[in-house]
């Protein structure tokens, strides 16, 4: 993608935010909903509900003005309410929203987060499934769920997860970001330096500048993230993995990975792979 293309691109999903509203039955307090399916690309949007979004299997991609967040099985993105985002679901994804009325998390703040959910927390996310948002009213049962549920939402927002990539206005970074993430096999600092036609010496200043770190430690953070969307795919091999994400070294690759996610990549691998439902 060329600088004018992002650029346009960017300028266009501003332009084009809808406002989707969950609430359609009436103003319930909080509520669910389950999403299953094929890849779905929803296109910038917002709500004025708070929402948590829990990947059961597959992964989801949210992107922000501010970041491009992946939520691999067993973790939670919060967004919260007016927040612009757009959502990916990945094929053969099943994800779990819980929205909440914002008087119920006063405290959302202002941008999205990827959060570790804890066993006690994923039983009750998973239990809200009985209550869907559309539903026409709600009842001291319910609301009593809820509310519980969003002290310990709260909670857990003190304990985001580093699973997220940055996003930049600046035209030159932000197609030097998109040509990265698109060649992450065989990637290196002078091709993208090629790709939009500036310096290395350039590049790196501006990097720093604009997103706060080097492009080499960008460049790990992204390879990462794209090796825990693709060991949550049935099938797919930690080798393989390796190879995509362009490690030619397992050795490398697996001391980077535990590193990053506190956990080899075989351990994670088994542990998203589970049918948790």
């Amino acid at each position: 993608m060329t600088v004018s293309a992002q650029s346009a691109r960017r300028l266009a999903e501003t332009a084009n935010v809808a406002r989707v509203e969950l609430r359609r039955g009436g103003p319930v307090l909080a509520g669910s909903y389950l999403y299953e399916g094929d890849l779905l690309v929803t296109g910038w949007h917002v709500h004025d509900v708070h929402q948590i979004e829990y990947a059961i299997g597959g992964v989801v991609e949210v992107e922000t003005a501010a970041g491009h967040y992946l939520l691999p099985p067993q973790q939670a993105a919060w967004i919260p309410a007016g927040l612009q985002h757009q959502a990916t679901m990945n094929p053969s994804v099943k994800t779990l929203a819980v929205m909440f009325d914002p008087a119920v998390i006063p405290d959302g703040g202002d941008r999205a987060r990827i959060l570790a959910v804890s066993p006690l927390l994923r039983e009750m996310l998973l239990y809200a499934l009985r209550w869907p948002i559309d539903r026409a009213a709600g009842d001291k049962v319910s609301d009593s769920f809820f509310l519980t549920l969003a002290n310990l939402v709260s909670d857990a927002l003190d304990h985001e997860a580093p699973l997220s990539l940055p996003t930049s206005e600046d035209t030159v970074i932000a197609a030097a970001m998109a040509y990265t993430k698109d060649h992450l096999q065989s990637v290196s600092l002078d091709e993208v330096c090629r790709a939009v036609a500036v310096s290395e010496r350039t590049l790196r200043r501006q990097f720093q500048s604009e997103v706060g770190m080097s492009w080499r430690t960008y460049l790990l953070h992204a390879r990462m993230l794209r090796a825990m969307a693709l060991l949550a795919a049935p099938g797919q091999s930690v080798q393989q993995t390796a190879s995509a994400v362009g490690f030619d070294s397992m050795g490398s690759f697996t001391r980077a990975f535990a590193q990053f996610c506190g956990e080899t990549p075989s351990s994670y691998r088994r542990r998203v792979n589970k049918i948790a439902v």
